[in-house]
């Protein structure tokens, strides 16, 4: 019997499983992907908002600063590259204008540090590629870009080293209460625990209708991108915003953490799980883009990507507890920025339960990687010396090397699959998008498991790179 139950390890589940793991309690993250961070957490803008467009008094507005807050010493705690570069939300007429001073009310509302509207002057001077025509725009200086799914890994990763277990390829199909707590059905066998935290991003409607009458329904939206080379990351110096609508917060043109530069998101209803991008709707991302941007160059596109985030028809988190089940649920943007919020918010629900919560004595939060391409050349040098594995470079995009990718098949949540390496280490997100790596990373894969080439997978795990060997080699 586990004392909590936590169904799904997007960045929601894996900050929980975080907090929990603080205490002397009996943790299980079921997830029904072969990895954390495969839905929302893995595609989304990869910004950390300051909170000024959730209406004040609601649990986003409020969760939303919280996280930004915490945001900054959490990725030093846990090695996430993070990098507090601000926003700008430009106006471009006198809609746009009216727009931009409801929002700065809102985020003086809602506790927004240092918001500030900007004369047109000033944003040229902050944004010299923003377009001509702008008249003003919000400033918010504590927003930032982070790397999104390793953000979900790093918190996932703490958990299990402090003792909470992770099930992956675990899908929940059905849950029973019992007198101590619940039953899970799973395609592992029954997982039994006195309390449950729905996590499942854009299945979390569907989770909730297994234990309670139905209470609400998720919209899924696809947001479709355009990523682009390093050429063009100094294209903006702040998330460039323009104003949002009905459709959510508009496009946004924006530098990445890795130093790429990224144009999106679409909104668009579709299934749950459609992923696919069209040229149709990438047409429209960037005819809006270069509105705001007039100069990016979308030629240095090097990849284009989709993912589904869980709307409401609600204007907020759908947070709620009921007897000894947690909802977690409709967490759309600023879903990312909340997370370490939401995951405090959880346990304070959890205690309201009635859950125990006995601090352990020798928690560990910290996560520490080696970043061959941040160190000098004399630590470069040590480093070589002591592992000559780490002289092997097999990203040169990135300057990724062997004795990294050695390193993550041995971290407490071991990649399985090529695309589980590249969000560990960063191979395969440079220009060529692992024409060169990905290749050598097969080899590694197939090497240190034991196992033929062909058995490894680009990502899910149907999902094969290479289906026969064509010709026997010398």
């Amino acid at each position: 019997m586990y004392d909590v139950a936590i169904i799904g390890c997007g960045v929601i589940g894996a900050a929980t499983a975080y907090e929990l793991s603080r205490y002397n309690l009996r943790v299980v993250i079921l997830e029904k992907e072969n990895d954390v961070a495969m839905g929302t957490s893995r595609a989304n803008s990869a910004i950390v908002h300051a909170g000024y467009d959730a209406q004040a008094g609601t649990l986003m507005a409020r969760l939303n600063v919280e996280g930004n807050a915490m945001a900054g010493p959490l990725c030093e705690e846990l090695d996430v590259p993070f990098k507090r570069i601000g926003s700008i939300v430009a106006a471009f007429d006198d809609f746009d204008e009216g727009v931009v001073q409801k929002l700065y009310e809102r985020g003086m509302a809602n506790g927004v540090p240092d918001l500030r509207i900007i004369s047109a002057e000033e944003t040229k001077a902050l944004e010299p590629n923003i377009a001509d025509n702008v008249r003003c725009s919000l400033y918010a200086p504590t927003a930032g870009v982070i790397c999104p799914w390793e953000y979900t890994l790093a918190f996932a990763e703490v958990a299990v080293k402090n003792g909470a277990e992770l099930k992956r390829k675990c899908e929940v199909t059905a849950i029973e209460k019992t007198e101590e707590g619940f039953c899970l059905s799973t395609n592992q066998g029954e997982i039994c625990a006195k309390y449950v935290v729905n996590a499942a991003g854009v299945y979390s409607d569907k989770i909730h209708d297994m234990v309670l009458p139905h209470a609400f329904d998720l919209i899924p939206v696809s947001g479709q991108y355009d990523l682009l080379d390093k050429s063009e990351g100094s294209r903006c110096n702040t998330v460039v915003f323009q104003c949002p609508g009905l459709e959510g917060k508009g496009v946004l043109v924006s530098p990445t953490v890795h130093g790429n530069l990224i144009v999106g998101p679409s909104a668009e209803e579709v299934d749950r799980d459609d992923t696919a991008t069209t040229a149709e709707v990438l047409t429209m991302v960037r005819n809006r883009a270069k509105r705001a941007v007039p100069s990016v160059d979308l030629r240095q596109c090097i990849r284009n990507f989709a993912g589904v985030r869980a709307n409401s028809a609600v204007d907020d988190f759908l947070i709620s507890r009921t007897e000894n089940f947690v909802d977690l649920a409709g967490i759309k943007s600023p879903g990312l920025t909340a997370a370490p919020a939401i995951a405090k918010h959880a346990v304070e629900l959890l205690k309201e339960a009635g859950i125990d919560l006995e601090e352990k004595e020798n928690w560990d939060g910290k996560r520490v990687r080696i970043k061959f391409n941040e160190m000098n050349e004399e630590q470069r040098r040590a480093l070589i010396e002591e592992n000559p594995a780490y002289g092997r470079i097999i990203c040169r995009c990135n300057t990724v090397t062997e004795g990294e990718i050695l390193d993550c098949l041995h971290t407490p949540i071991p990649p399985v699959s090529v695309d589980g390496v590249k969000r560990r280490t960063g191979t395969g997100m440079g220009r060529c998008q692992g024409g060169f790596c990905g290749p050598r990373i097969v080899d590694i894969l197939a090497r240190e498991w034991g196992v033929s080439p062909v058995e490894i997978p680009q990502d899910r795990d149907e999902a094969y790179i290479l289906t026969h060997e064509t010709k026997m080699g010398n």
